[in-house]
């Protein structure tokens, strides 16, 4: 039975080797805007039966339990930790922070899925074009798109995602465009493309659009971005655990093997 031990503590050790690169893949990005964490979830593996429960001895008497042996541990899934970063103010007109559920919508290349991707980072910027766009990455557009004049002298959004500026010359605000908010039924679903973008997914659902404070859907603050959502000293707590367990694995392997040394030792004598 020690060979089951070494397979066991294998599959421990291979499993807890992805959950560190995952924390560290979090510690990394705790100064990224709008990221989102990632959780590491296990499950046991299938069982070797030696007795089962209800077994009947010699007397006749049926056991109350059975006896077991679990074959290690794998990587269920990885799952996304879709809590609210915090708001961080930048007084920037153009930096927009979603308060509550949603996504913007961003066109992307149009090999990637259906061509759009999603993201809670709204750091904006108008290309040479005035389109709005995303200001990192390659200048992903926002969709629907929004154009802001070149004469523009000052920009609003609204919570509700009304956008409006003040031209040159002019006294009264124009309003250029809505910034719409995206849901998914099961946004754990998504597809994780990096740069902190989203692709919906058969498993996700489709987006969901509505106009912020609606259905369920978050508002918007101008002059925010939303900070990363790692907590630094829960990762380290985590990495320490997961640094623990690793050592305890390693050290069932070297039992293990010391059992098979034993055991062979004896056949030799």
């Amino acid at each position: 039975m020690a060979i089951v031990a070494l397979n066991s503590a294998a599959t421990g050790l291979r499993a807890l080797s992805t959950r560190i690169d995952v924390v560290a893949n979090n510690l990394a990005n705790a100064e990224t805007t709008a990221f989102k964490r990632s959780r590491m979830n296990f499950e046991d593996l299938m069982y070797l039966t030696l007795k089962q429960p209800g077994a009947q001895n010699a007397a006749g008497e049926l056991s109350p339990s059975g006896t077991f042996v679990g074959l290690g541990v794998k990587i269920s899934n990885t799952q996304l930790d879709l809590e609210q970063g915090p708001l961080e103010s930048t007084n920037r007109n153009l930096d927009v922070a979603i308060n509550g559920n949603g996504f913007f919508r961003i066109k992307v290349d149009p090999n990637l899925g259906d061509g759009f991707a999603y993201s809670r980072n709204g750091n904006f910027i108008p290309n040479k074009d005035g389109e709005l766009v995303l200001g990192m990455g390659d200048g992903y557009r926002v969709d629907p798109p929004i154009n802001i004049p070149k004469d523009a002298t000052d920009i609003n959004i609204s919570q509700d995602g009304v956008v409006s500026v003040l031209q040159a010359g002019s006294t009264a605000k124009t309003t250029v465009g809505q910034l719409n908010i995206y849901q998914f039924a099961n946004p754990n679903g998504l597809n994780l493309l990096g740069g902190s973008m989203y692709q919906e997914t058969d498993t996700s659902g489709g987006a969901i659009e509505s106009k912020p404070k609606e259905n369920a859907a978050g508002y918007l603050q101008q002059g925010f971005l939303e900070g990363s959502n790692v907590d630094p000293v829960k990762e380290l707590v985590t990495l320490i655990k997961t640094q623990r367990s690793f050592e305890m694995n390693s050290q069932s392997i070297q039992t293990a093997d010391q059992a098979l040394q034993t055991i062979g030792n004896l056949r030799r004598g």
